[in-house]
């Protein structure tokens, strides 16, 4: 097949094609600014020393997060985390319309179309959508970077307008986002099979959820419970630790925690569906425990995003916990030496207020990834749940089936999430340390930030109780008595 026709096939399709190109573009575009903010923090150059304690800041910007070096690669770790749940969103959007999909690919491989040939076609597909979107990105990251380079009376910067990436990295971020995207659609395709007749899985789906998450978040928590106690015995025994170990240590750790979270919804997916099928007498109850048990990694797939930005929410109000602790320990300090003036200093706290809002923009970006997800599943399901309504199942019953279905495996895996990023902050942060008037050495553990934490669940339950009562708006348009005769 010639790369232009490819190319023109990749294109082709109905206004839902062009609704999932669209989608599939605008997550990538918003990816792409989040890692170029990104890149362009880490591209700040340290200047050498001024004076004679060694301080290196960058004095050309307002806020203290880009002036210090130490701070911005917490800052891009920040900007980072704003890409995950847009990328997660990108996953979802490319799966809109698969059953359409999935008939064009079969008719293709009726009109004599290898299966190599139609995967690359759906890996093209999903390439090109990103690849137009980063190129948006760009763009619009370019343009951002002359209007917002304004600096104040002061001569200062409030953003780092003054620096770009390197050409490597901008083109590393253009082209790498569609190559990723693409080499994902090709592996997840790894065990489909499109033949003339449909689209066959290979893989076994009757099988039910293993708790394997149960092995995960230990040994994700237990990685991070190690980790003050090993910095405190390298400190004890003057022992420089090899650079690299003790962030892959953290890294290993987080990732082993956040899979673990995210393995465990499918697994609460299924338990919930067990569970209503025993307890539950009502219709609505009934339909969502089948659908639960018939296919409970679907909740892995789509709650995966939104337990990742809980668990970070999970992680940030414990260390908000912390440097409250810190701060009220300070000041309690000051005032026992008598300094009665001293107000201690917030630039802690006001850094993790930043922190809470890329977590509650990431919950944000989560729901609508939840949103796609919701309407595709409805509108691929119309057949049955017109069929159900032309037998005399009231509309309200699916509704109330629908949410059931998105709400029971949602509750419990937020509180796991929230409890994982509580533990992996508290044990990242340690305890506070602070000094009596004789000079001894005392620790305070803070305490347990119950009001952020319940913040965090309640919105992102809230979030999904959103998402439930706007994707039901579709289901009347879905369930009507035509639908039985769509193909």
């Amino acid at each position: 097949m010639r790369p232009g026709t490819l190319g023109r096939l990749a294109l082709a399709g109905t206004r839902t094609d062009t609704v999932r190109v669209v989608l599939t573009a605008l997550s990538a575009a918003l990816a792409t600014l989040a890692g170029l903010a990104a890149l362009t923090v880490l591209a700040i150059p340290t200047p050498p020393a001024t004076d004679d304690n060694g301080v290196r800041w960058s004095q050309q910007y307002s806020e203290a997060l880009l002036r210090e070096p130490g701070l911005r690669g917490g800052t891009a770790f920040a900007l980072l985390l704003l890409a995950l749940p847009v990328l997660a969103l990108a996953g979802q959007c490319a799966r809109l319309g698969a059953p359409a999909r999935d008939r064009r690919l079969a008719a293709l491989r009726l009109a004599g179309a290898t299966p190599g040939q139609v995967t690359r076609l759906a890996a093209l597909e999903t390439g090109v959508a990103s690849l137009l979107g980063t190129v948006v990105g760009l763009v619009v990251f370019l343009g951002a970077h002359e209007l917002l380079d304004r600096p104040d009376a002061d001569g200062r910067l409030a953003l780092p307008t003054d620096v770009l990436p390197s050409p490597v990295a901008l083109a590393a971020t253009v082209l790498g986002l569609p190559a990723v995207a693409a080499a994902a659609t090709a592996l997840l395709l790894r065990r489909v099979v499109t033949t003339p007749f449909g689209v066959v899985r290979r893989a076994r789906r009757d099988r039910p959820p293993r708790p394997w998450f149960a092995l995960l978040v230990p040994a994700g928590v237990g990685a991070f419970a190690g980790y003050g106690p090993l910095l405190r015995w390298l400190e004890r025994h003057e022992v420089q630790a090899p650079l690299p170990y003790l962030p892959i240590l953290v890294t290993a750790g987080g990732l082993a925690a956040l899979v673990g979270t995210v393995l465990a919804a499918g697994w609460f997916s299924y338990a919930a569906g067990r569970l209503l099928h025993r307890l539950a007498r009502g219709p609505a109850a009934l339909l969502a425990a089948r659908r639960l048990t018939a296919d409970p990694w679907a909740g892995s797939r789509t709650f995966a995003a939104l337990l990742a930005a809980v668990l970070f929410g999970g992680g940030a109000a414990a260390h908000r916990a912390y440097f409250q602790a810190r701060y009220d320990a300070e000041l309690a300090e000051a005032r026992s030496f008598g300094d009665l003036t001293s107000a201690g200093d917030t630039f802690y706290l006001d850094t993790i207020g930043l922190v809470d809002l890329a977590v509650a923009v990431a919950v944000t970006i989560a729901a609508g990834g939840l949103l796609v997800a919701l309407v595709e599943g409805i509108v691929a399901r119309r057949r049955a749940y017109a069929a159900l309504v032309a037998q005399g199942v009231p509309r309200g019953v699916l509704g109330r089936s629908v949410a059931w279905q998105a709400l029971a495996p949602t509750v419990p895996a937020v509180l796991l999430a929230l409890t994982v990023g509580l533990l992996l902050g508290r044990f990242l942060a340690g305890p506070v340390s602070t000094s009596t008037v004789d000079g001894a050495k005392r620790f305070v553990m803070p305490g347990v930030p119950l009001e952020q934490l319940a913040l965090v669940g309640a919105g992102a339950v809230a979030a999904v109780a959103l998402t439930v009562a706007v994707g039901l708006l579709f289901l009347r348009a879905s369930t009507t008595v035509e639908e039985l005769r769509a193909t």
